[in-house]
């Protein structure tokens, strides 16, 4: 039962591949207050870098509307060849900016560069009354809703706060000429556009965080689909597991087969043995057969068969098991030690030699 619970809840944090898989169908955390935050910032910015210019070119297109009054048209197709020429005067001074800033800030900010059809691939749940009803009474639904009141309370406060002083002044604005409105009106506007900036700038980022926390929390993954994902990456651990113990016995036959050509054996007595080769030219001898127990006996048995000398030595015994590898030589350390063995292994045939 435990290990059911374990297998189907999601309680791991997702892998980096699993993060990639996720981007890759077009499912990344994005949040529509960045969004709109940059729609706002980007307006504000347009408003105070280019203000003079817009006005300059939608004046100058309403002047000759007014002037060629009598000449234009206003019925049919007049009418709408009118309102489709100052419509185009209004987005190209003010909508294009916007767009790119929009499109290519608001996104781009948020995640990389996605291309992905995983989202317009038509899904019964997207049609579904029971999860649309979900989705209205989700946890999702009930942030966007709280994130709505916060900000009505909050642009409407900042609102109110910089209106208010002006109050008398907006009051007389209704006698003021039309020349000497407009600066007053600039400077209000962006004054309430900057306000606005700051207050949703700190709404977009607890946003994308909250947004971020959510999309992270929905790509965790259980126990079994983290060790399925482990053995797609890394491959299953027994095959791993039988490749590395087949590399242990072909290295013990390969070990236990270059024994006979060993100059001396040193053993623990019975723990380690180590077989070491040495003739005429070497720089210093070769280990060519180490082991512990059942391997350390089994390199003794075969020393033993081949009349290859074993010398009880349990100090250096340990010492070259644990800083000498398989077909390397020995440390400069131990050359003395060894030397005074093999030293000794030389003269023991001698004397054998000469009593035969």
């Amino acid at each position: 039962m435990a290990e059911g619970l374990e297998d189907t809840e999601r309680s791991e944090d997702p892998t980096q591949k699993r993060l990639d898989e996720a981007v890759e169908r077009g499912d990344v955390a994005k949040s529509q207050e960045v969004n709109t935050w940059f729609v706002i910032a980007g307006g504000t910015l347009v408003l105070m870098a280019f203000s003079g210019s817009m006005a300059t070119g939608i004046t100058t297109t309403l002047r000759g509307l007014v002037a060629n009054s009598w000449a234009i048209r206003v019925d049919g197709r007049g009418f709408l060849d009118v309102i489709g020429k100052i419509g185009f005067e209004v987005a190209t001074a003010i909508a294009v900016p916007l767009l790119v800033l929009t499109a290519v800030g608001g996104n781009i900010i948020q995640h990389r560069f996605v291309w992905s059809g995983e989202p317009l691939k038509p899904k019964l749940s997207k049609i579904s009354p029971l999860a649309g009803f979900k989705r209205l009474f989700s946890r999702q639904a009930l942030a966007n809703f709280i994130k709505g009141l916060a900000k009505l309370a909050l642009i409407g406060a900042i609102m109110a706060a910089l209106l208010w002083p002006e109050r008398s002044r907006l009051d007389g604005l209704v006698r003021t000429d039309p020349a000497a409105m407009l600066p007053i009106t600039l400077k209000l506007t962006l004054q309430l556009l900057s306000a606005v900036v700051v207050v949703l700038a700190l709404i977009a980022a607890g946003d994308y965080l909250f947004q971020y926390r959510q999309w992270f929390e929905r790509q965790k993954m259980s126990l079994r689909e983290l060790k399925e994902e482990f053995k797609q990456t890394e491959g299953d651990p027994g095959i791993k597991a039988k490749i590395r113990q087949i590399r242990q016995t072909r290295m013990r036959k390969r070990m236990i087969a270059a024994v006979p050509q060993a100059s001396v054996v040193i053993t623990n007595p019975t723990h380690y043995a180590i077989a070491l080769k040495y003739e005429r030219g070497m720089n210093a001898p070769v280990c060519v057969a180490k082991g512990v127990d059942i391997v350390a006996r089994k390199i003794r048995e075969v020393a033993g068969e081949h009349d290859i000398p074993i010398v009880e030595n349990p100090p250096l015994a340990r010492a070259l098991h644990g800083t000498v590898d398989v077909d390397q030589e020995i440390p400069p350390e131990h050359y003395q030690a060894v030397a005074e063995v093999i030293g000794y292994v030389r003269l023991n045939r001698a004397v054998a030699g000469r009593r035969q």
